[in-house]
């Protein structure tokens, strides 16, 4: 298998995001992690399945439950995201994508791309949303509309690969350095999460009455 200068870009800008981002993690150790002294009331583990299942129900968050539209349109966009780096990833392996798996990823392509432009809409409509944006959100949201938009119609036309391996490189790179990046640290930030209140039993346990 015999890879383009774009496509070893792309390897390259991967090494890099996640270099960075390891980094980025490592910092967050800086201050040292505090000493829990507490007996621990239950499994960090338990916490963790249910940090990554129960837990992302909107029913068991707040902010969820209160903006169900945005939270099914969020769903759809970041499937739209990963869709689009799981079909570049493929292609650079040379595993085709046909019939019906071609069809599924068509589909939440096309979601992603219609629920990311909502979200755009919504955030330069909603005054609320408007006052707390920063650069940052809108250049993040253009960004990745544009890499879904390119991974679906090289799955329709085909023929853009050297477009959609540009724009894969400059979002690999920007990631690290912008809002992207809360698609890797999401995973981080609800592991740690869900072992922090698992330990107490708080997450994550089945209750029985009068003993938590």
């Amino acid at each position: 298998m015999q890879l383009t200068f774009l496509e070893y870009g792309i390897l390259l800008a991967l090494f890099v995001a996640i270099f960075s981002l390891v980094i980025l993690i490592k910092k967050t150790f800086k201050y040292g992690r505090k000493k829990l002294r507490s007996e621990p009331q239950g499994r960090e583990l338990n916490g963790i399945f249910y940090a990554f299942g129960q837990g992302m129900l909107p029913w068991a968050k707040e902010s969820a439950a209160k903006h169900l539209p945005t939270y099914i349109g969020g769903i759809f966009y970041h499937a739209g995201l990963f869709t689009a780096f799981f079909y570049v990833f493929l292609g650079l392996f040379r595993l085709p994508v046909s019939g019906p798996l071609l069809v599924i990823f068509q589909i939440i392509l096309g979601l992603g791309i219609l629920f990311g432009i909502g979200l755009f809409i919504k955030r330069i409509s909603v005054s609320t949303l408007r006052k707390i944006s920063c650069p940052d959100d809108y250049c993040a949201n253009v960004l990745v509309d544009i890499f879904i938009v390119l991974a679906l119609l090289d799955t329709m036309l085909g023929g853009i690969r050297p477009v959609l391996s540009t724009i894969t490189i400059v979002v690999l790179l920007y990631m690290p350095a912008g809002k992207i990046r809360h698609c890797f640290f999401f995973f981080y930030s609800r592991i740690l999460f869900g072992m922090f209140f698992g330990r107490r039993k708080v997450l994550g346990h089945k209750h029985t009455e009068g003993r938590a």
